[in-house]
């Protein structure tokens, strides 16, 4: 008797299981993929976008905005966007919430690179040397872009490693006020035999007023690559240096040493740190 109740029971208890219906599968979605058609470079260029919880285009609330040089879903888009959704989190609170606007590569060594006088590396890169060309198209394209269509404020963070450290570094030091805050990690200071640590700057001069953070991270890196091999972690740490010796009260340096990590695995635990070190205690 109870043998049989038993077995109507886990009967009965089951049909509601069998009876549902599977649910429809859905896309994951943390923001949208947009473009632009740029004149200055003369081609289309796609836009990984990561907007954050909450974030509607009829509310009246402002983001901070992030550009990602190396922003493509197979580069650093995918875990940059991660680090910033982590970041915001109330109960982590290192920074304000904002939106990330991944730049996706055509190429770049073309983009980020100013021509060299090295005719070895000139030879093996063809297309090198046009990052005027792309600091233009950030500066009268794209960023007018991303304040008409989304809802920003005026704060700009531009993250760049390895070559897009180096173009990072040459927006500091040539365009500064573009970007508020950089983050720059690895960057390849051995292009051109490091002349752009050479570079006069106006965020060196007494004048230049605009508040600027900059982190320049490095890790245990060794000797570049190019036809005069430079130690990365030095120029890094003259680049550093050259920024300090400007003593100007408006612009922070922080240099982190990483020497647990290398050129592959520095850029997730470099932005991380970076949050930490660029934004104010907010809790």
């Amino acid at each position: 008797m109870h043998k049989h109740l038993r077995v109507l029971i886990y009967c009965l208890l089951s049909i509601p299981a069998f009876a549902q219906k599977p649910q429809p599968k859905a896309p994951l979605t943390i923001g949208v993929v947009d473009a632009i058609q740029s004149k200055v470079l003369g081609e289309r260029r796609v836009l990984n976008i990561y907007l954050p919880d909450g974030y509607s285009a009829q509310d009246t609330t402002k983001y901070a905005v992030i550009y990602l040089l190396d922003g493509s879903i197979d580069e650093d888009f995918i875990h940059v966007a991660g680090l910033v959704q982590f970041s915001t989190f109330p109960w982590v609170n290192h920074i304000p919430k904002s939106i990330v606007v991944g730049i996706t590569n055509v190429d770049r060594r073309r983009d980020f690179t100013y021509p060299t006088t090295i005719e070895s590396d000139r030879q093996r890169n063809k297309t090198a040397g046009q990052s005027a060309k792309f600091m233009a198209f950030i500066e009268s394209e794209l960023q007018p872009y991303i304040e008409k269509e989304y809802r920003v404020s005026g704060s700009k963070t531009l993250i760049g490693q390895s070559l897009g450290g180096l173009l990072a570094t040459e927006i500091l030091l040539k365009k500064p006020a573009l970007f508020d805050k950089y983050i720059i990690i690895s960057p390849s200071l051995w292009w051109d035999n490091g002349s752009l640590l050479k570079q006069d700057a106006p965020i060196l001069q007494a004048g230049f007023a605009r508040p600027t953070a900059v982190y320049i991270g490095v890790g245990k890196e060794g000797l570049t690559p190019g036809a005069n091999p430079r130690v990365m972690e030095v120029d890094a740490n003259l680049l550093a240096d050259k920024l300090k010796a400007g003593k100007n009260p408006k612009v922070s340096v922080h240099f982190d040493y990483l020497p647990q990590e290398d050129h592959a695995t520095i850029g997730h635990q470099a932005v991380s740190n970076a949050f930490r070190m660029l934004y104010p205690a907010s809790k």
